[in-house]
């Protein structure tokens, strides 16, 4: 069993694909994303088969290395057009295509037969929601069946609906892998942890939020639980968002945004939170004094640990006297994500 170091899941959205234009090659060289289309309410297939281009373009051309691609959201009529949609990005690029145990039978069958023009391959992802329940691995057993002997398999067990603060994350997710692992001869499997939470003004009101890094340590109790198949056992989590973000429909007709926003920064131990502002005559110093925090802390890795924080220390320093450089929600995103996954990327190779 083979697989990539990390695998982020990943909204294909344009303030995530252009993180991977920035990052280090030998970073991007182990990573393998998981990118998620979002609803698409009503969809026709017209009207679909533009709307996954848009998303998925982007998504293929910085997955060089490959990946998986996912509409988890997919409407019951929609099943057959986004099939169709997402088919030439992997049967002529580099993404494989997704289903799961609890997903429409007509939407299975449509990834199998998809991976099979394509011959890269099948993700199978397995939701947690909060306990393991063993009829999932039924559920399971019986996609194995449709897909096939002949089809390369990749097991991608998500934790993500399971909060991060739980201390029995990782029991819960030994007793998933325990189940699933032995039912395939698996290319790759991968853990996916939660990211941070859902972040509300009222939380960073007081000052800087830290919220502890619950994926990362159940990852760990993971890779020291003995198991055989521990070793070879991927790495995934959320990244800088939490799960639910994946779920947000796309609103053109959307105006205003709020207020604050976020900077994000992770330790080994914590996601930290520190509000900005995206308006207002406090804004350029409000911003450039959280980013000040964040270089400032006992923690933080330095400028040339990489593109996120290169970018915080010169939004730290930069004059009062002009915004320029210190960003909008977007741009935080993006930067927080490049932080996040290069030091993620950096932790896994250094043990």
């Amino acid at each position: 069993m083979s697989g990539p170091l990390y695998v982020p899941v990943l909204p294909a959205r344009a303030h995530a694909t252009a993180v991977f234009e920035r990052l280090s090659r030998d970073v991007r060289a182990v990573i393998r994303p998981l990118w998620n289309l979002p609803p698409f309410p009503g969809g026709t297939p017209k009207t679909l088969a533009t709307a996954v281009g848009k998303y998925v373009d982007p998504a293929s051309a910085k997955s060089r290395h490959g990946g998986w691609i996912d509409a988890p959201f997919g409407e019951q009529d929609q099943t057959e057009a986004l099939a169709e949609a997402l088919s030439v990005y992997c049967e002529f690029g580099l993404l494989r295509p997704v289903t799961g145990p609890e997903r429409a039978e007509a939407q299975q069958t449509a990834a199998v037969v998809t991976a099979r023009r394509g011959s890269r391959g099948l993700g199978i992802r397995v939701r947690v929601t909060g306990e393991w329940d063993g009829r999932s691995g039924d559920d399971v057993r019986s996609l194995l069946a449709r897909a096939g002997p002949e089809l390369p398999l990749d097991l991608l067990v998500d934790m993500g609906a399971v909060p991060s603060v739980r201390s029995d994350a990782g029991k819960e997710a030994l007793r998933a892998l325990d189940a699933l692992m032995p039912l395939a001869d698996w290319r790759s499997a991968a853990l996916l942890g939660g990211g941070v939470p859902t972040v509300t003004a009222d939380m960073l009101e007081e000052g800087p939020w830290e919220e502890p890094r619950g994926d990362w340590w159940m990852w760990r109790e993971v890779r020291t639980s003995g198991r055989a198949y521990a070793p070879e056992l991927c790495y995934g989590d959320y990244g800088v968002q939490p799960a639910s973000a994946l779920a947000q429909a796309p609103d053109p007709g959307r105006k205003g945004a709020p207020a604050w926003g976020v900077l994000r920064y992770t330790t080994e131990s914590s996601y930290l939170l520190f509000k900005t502002l995206t308006r207002g005559p406090d804004r350029i110093a409000v911003n450039r004094a959280a980013a000040r925090r964040i270089t400032q802390l006992p923690g933080f890795r330095g400028a040339g640990a990489g593109p996120g924080e290169q970018w915080l220390c010169e939004c730290a320093n930069g004059p009062l006297s002009t915004g320029e450089g210190t960003g909008g929600p977007k741009e935080w995103l993006q930067m927080g994500n490049l932080q996040h996954m290069t030091y993620v990327v950096r932790s896994l190779t250094d043990g």
